[in-house]
């Protein structure tokens, strides 16, 4: 599997300006189109319940772990968020209820009101930001493909005539299906509900590769069966910027990204990219950077 290149996650770091750019203009786009909604700040103080979205299966991000309850990245990250707004709106008994959610289903259940801050690995995207917010990122990744070692799949143009599995309803399967009539590739794409169904398509041979995030494809290959008999194509379809998605709400937007702000500034960072990715390296240039340009000043 793929390791990263060496950086520390809060050591200052002077990205390619096109690196910058990027992520500077995500942000920018994700408060331009967040106009005030119902007041989510008043509901967290009125009721004294913060209502976290997780997912159960996207593992090391968002799953459930040996002890049945919500663990991973994103999931540690959305409680140190609730540990500082608790500090900074004055709430110290704040009590988190933890909903599961889909990749199908997490969009609306923001927008009905039945999750506050959804902790999954949702990718910031515009199309989604008309309908919901995001937070300043959280992470970046790109989609790759889970492949069987002798399957002869070693890059994307050896889909041509073969099946590929993606996530119904994710960015990956988006992303699936664009880079595929863009470099003219014809391949039959088939939607999963679920990672792991994924990783037992693969597994069974029913479909020749499937289409995800390459983090979430290395954590669903060390959970196969023969570990050793599957591999990941060196070849990025996409990007994919994750966030914590909420309503368009700017006031509590500005809350949860103060308090993304102050754990990128913190040692807490440090620990939790450690405890969940220090087996794959030290942060790579582009996440490095987001961590850096994460920690919006005051």
């Amino acid at each position: 599997m793929p390791t990263a290149t060496p950086r520390s996650p809060r050591q200052p770091h002077r990205p390619h300006l096109f690196v910058a750019g990027l992520l500077c203009a995500i942000a920018t786009l994700a408060a331009a189109q967040s106009p005030d909604s119902p007041g989510t700040l008043r509901k967290l103080k009125d009721g004294g319940v913060i209502n976290l979205g997780y997912r159960t299966d996207s593992a090391p991000f968002s799953f459930v772990g040996d002890d049945k309850r919500p663990t991973g990245y994103s999931v540690e990250l959305c409680q140190e968020v609730v540990g500082v707004l608790r500090q900074n709106l004055g709430l110290p008994q704040l009590r988190v209820q933890w909903v599961p959610v889909t990749s199908a289903t997490r969009i609306e259940a923001v927008v009905s009101g039945q999750v506050d801050l959804e902790c999954g690995t949702t990718s910031a995207t515009l199309s989604r930001m008309e309908k919901v917010d995001f937070s300043n990122l959280i992470f970046v990744d790109g989609t790759g493909l889970l492949v069987r070692s002798n399957g002869g799949v070693k890059r994307v143009a050896d889909l041509a005539g073969r099946k590929v599995a993606a996530t119904r309803g994710s960015t990956g399967e988006d992303n699936l299906r664009r880079a595929l009539a863009q470099r003219g590739i014809t391949a039959e794409v088939l939607s999963v509900d679920s990672e792991v169904e994924g990783l037992k398509a693969v597994e069974a041979g029913t479909v020749d590769a499937y289409a995800n995030d390459r983090l979430i494809l290395i954590g669903l290959g060390r959970k196969a069966k023969d570990a050793q008999a599957l591999g990941l194509v060196d070849e990025d379809i996409s990007m994919e910027p994750y966030a914590l998605m909420m309503r368009q709400d700017a006031a509590f937007r500005v809350a949860v990204n103060r308090a993304i702000s102050t754990i990128y500034r913190s040692p807490a960072i440090d620990g939790l990219y450690e405890r969940w990715f220090g087996g794959f390296g030290k942060p790579g240039a582009l996440l490095g950077a987001m961590y850096y340009l994460g920690a919006t000043p005051e």
